[in-house]
């Protein structure tokens, strides 16, 4: 019985995250990172710059998400992806970044 209980109480979360990108080809990859950082579920709209995931609280949180992302080039709300990550995105996913005279919306 105590096994089934622990199942029954896994603490499932979602968030919203805003996440800088481009294209398709930046979708597929923010969504890639933030399943690889645990999110059960992962979707971005490059509408409105918005990845909604959902995750176990328990295993994972919305900063090892934005972490994960930032390492593969990305910005978040709360995570700036480092330089390097950032030129190694092809071409039409570098998106204009703060500082570089285009304010983040």
């Amino acid at each position: 019985m105590s096994f089934c209980s622990a199942t029954l109480f896994a603490q499932t979360k979602t968030d919203t995250v805003k996440v800088w990108g481009n294209c398709d080809e930046c979708k597929d990859k923010i969504e890639k990172a933030a399943k690889d950082a645990g999110a059960a579920s992962a979707n971005w709209s490059d509408e409105t710059y918005l990845l909604v995931v959902n995750y176990n609280s328990d295993k994972t949180s919305s900063l090892n998400i934005q972490k994960e992302i930032a390492a593969v080039g990305y910005d978040t709300q709360d995570v700036k992806a480092d330089d390097a990550a950032y030129k190694k995105l092809p071409k039409c996913c570098q998106y204009k970044r703060e500082g570089e005279g285009t304010k983040q919306d």
